[in-house]
C-alpha cells in the first residue's frame, strides 16, 4: 500500500527554560540554562539539591479549582503544552471529524506526586482508608491522552506510552505509523513528566545517575564533558500535532516539517546502562534512515540524547560514528539537555520540537556547559558547543533512549510539496 505523507503542523510546550515554544526556542538559541535549587521541597537531606524546574507556572491560570483537584502537575504540565499544540494547529477551530483525529500521550513515571501524598497521609492517619476519589486517575500514565480528549472530542486512537525516557518519542512513532497507515488525519501526540520529588531525586541519587553539583547549577548539566557527573533532573511536557499531508493542505493548515522517519530498538543488554559498543543506538538510527529512505549522508543535525552521564555520552557518539562514518563529522550535534535538563517521559517530544525548529529555522542550538574534552569521546564531532550555528538543515535526526534498553530515533525534514 502507499504510504501517507505526515507534517507537523502545530506545536507547544512547558519546559525548564520556557513555558511557551516561543519562549523555549529563544533560550535554545541563546544558550540558557534552566539548573537552579530546587524549590518543590526542602532538599536539606538529599544529595541532590538542584533540578530544572519549570518556572512561573501557576496552574490557577490554566484550570479552575475544581479542575486543579483532578490533575496531578504531570498532567497539568501535559494539558498546557497539548492545549498550545491543538491551539497553534487550528483542530480547534472549524469542524473536523473526531472520529479520525487520536491522541497518544507518553509519560515514563506518571502521578509520582499523587501517589506519595496519597500514601504518605494513609501512613500518618489510624489506618482508615480515606483516599482522595481522583488518586487512581490523577495517578496513572495513560490519563493526559484521556483529557486531551474529552476537551476537544478527539475520538480516534487514544492511548498512552511508556518507555521511561524514551516514552513520548515512542508516542510520536506511533502517532506517525497510524496516520501513514491511514487510520487517522491527525494526532495529538506528546508526553509530559513531573518527577521533581522527593521520591523521584532520592530514587536516582540511589542509583548515582544525577549530578550533585549542587555549587554550580547551571554548569551542572554537561553533555560530553570529561567532568559530567550525571544527568539533570527535569520536568514539563512537550505536544505536537502530526497531519495527514493531503488533510493539512486541504483545510490550509501552516506546516512546519515533515515527519520522515522513525526508527525503534531495544539493547537487550542490561537494566539501566546502554550497550557498551551502542548497538540498539545505531540499529534504530539505522532504523530511522531505512524507514524514512535517506542515506547518511542526508542527515545534517543530530539532537542527542546526550543526558551528561559518564557512560551513555560515550557510547551514543560511538554509534554515531561506526553508523555515520565519514559524514559523521559533518553533522552539526547538540544536546538541547544541557539547557532543558532531562524531562524524562517529555524528552523526546520536547527535543522533536527542537529539532523541528532547527529544520524550520536552519539553526543548531548549542550543546552548553562544555569545558574539558573527554578522551573517551571522538572529539573531532561537532558537538556545537558553546553557540547556535546557522546552516542549511534539509534533514535532522531526533534520539531517546530509555532505562530498559528502549531506543526511538526521529526524523525530521523540510516539507516540499
Amino acid at each position: 500500500m502507499e504510504l501517507k505523507r505526515v507534517v507537523v503542523t502545530g506545536i507547544g510546550a512547558i519546559t525548564p527554560i520556557g513555558n511557551n515554544v516561543n519562549d523555549l526556542w529563544d533560550a535554545l538559541v541563546n544558550g540558557v540554562s534552566g539548573t537552579a535549587r530546587i524549590t518543590l521541597f526542602d532538599t536539606e537531606k538529599f544529595k541532590t539539591k538542584i533540578a530544572c524546574e519549570v518556572k512561573n507556572y501557576d496552574g490557577r491560570e490554566f484550570f479552575d479549582r475544581k479542575e486543579l483537584r483532578k490533575h496531578d502537575r504531570y498532567a497539568q504540565l501535559g494539558m498546557v503544552a497539548a492545549t498550545e499544540a491543538v491551539s497553534d494547529s487550528g483542530l480547534d477551530k472549524g469542524s473536523f471529524d473526531g472520529n479520525k483525529i487520536g491522541v497518544i500521550w507518553a509519560s515514563g513515571i506518571g502521578g509520582i506526586r499523587t501517589f506519595r501524598d496519597e500514601v504518605v497521609g494513609f501512613a500518618r492517619g489510624d489506618g482508615t482508608p480515606r483516599y482522595n476519589p481522583f488518586f487512581i486517575p490523577k495517578m496513572i500514565a495513560d490519563i493526559v491522552a484521556g483529557h486531551i480528549s474529552i476537551k476537544y472530542g478527539f475520538r480516534g486512537p487514544n492511548f498512552a506510552t511508556v518507555s521511561a525516557c524514551a516514552s513520548s518519542a515512542n508516542a510520536l512513532a506511533d502517532a506517525f505509523n497510524y496516520i501513514r497507515l491511514g487510520k487517522a488525519i491527525a494526532f495529538v501526540t506528546g508526553g509530559s513528566e513531573a518527577a521533581i520529588t522527593e521520591e523521584g531525586v532520592g530514587g536516582f541519587n540511589a542509583m548515582y545517575a544525577i549530578s550533585t553539583r549542587n555549587d554550580d547549577p547551571k554548569t551542572a548539566s554537561r553533555p560530553f564533558d570529561k567532568d559530567r557527573d550525571g544527568f539533570v533532573i527535569g520536568e514539563g511536557g512537550g505536544g505536537v500535532v502530526f497531519e495527514e499531508l493531503e488533510h493539512a493542505l486541504a483545510r490550509g493548515a501552516h506546516i512546519y516539517a515533515e515527519v520522515a522517519g522513525a526508527g525503534l530498538s531495544g539493547d537487550g543488554y542490561h537494566m539501566t546502562a546502554p550497550h557498551p559498543e551502542g548497538d540498539g543506538a545505531y540499529r534504530c538510527m539505522e532504523a530511522a534512515l531505512e524507514d524514512a529512505g535517506l542515506s547518511i549522508y542526508d542527515i545534517d543535525h543530530i539532537n542527542t540524547h546526550g543526558t551528561s552521564t559518564p557512560v551513555g555520552d560515550v557510547v551514543e557518539p560511538k554509534a554515531i560514528v561506526n553508523l555515520f562514518k565519514d559524514h559523521a563529522y559533518k553533522i552539526n550535534i547538540n544536546s538541547t539537555k544541557s539547557m532543558t535538563g532531562h524531562l524524562l517521559g517529555g524528552a523526546g517530544v520536547v527535543e522533536t520540537i527542537a529539532t523541528v525548529l532547527a529544520v524550520k529555522n536552519d539553526v543548531v542550538p548549542p550543546t552548553i556547559n562544555h569545558f574539558t574534552d573527554d578522551p573517551q569521546i571522538d572529539n573531532n564531532l561537532n558537538f556545537t558547543f558553546h553557540k547556535a550555528v546557522k546552516r542549511t538543515i534539509n534533514a535532522a535526526l531526533s534520539n531517546t533512549f530509555g532505562f530498559g534498553g528502549h531506543n526511538a530515533s526521529i526524523i525530521i525534514k523540510k516539507f516540499v510539496k
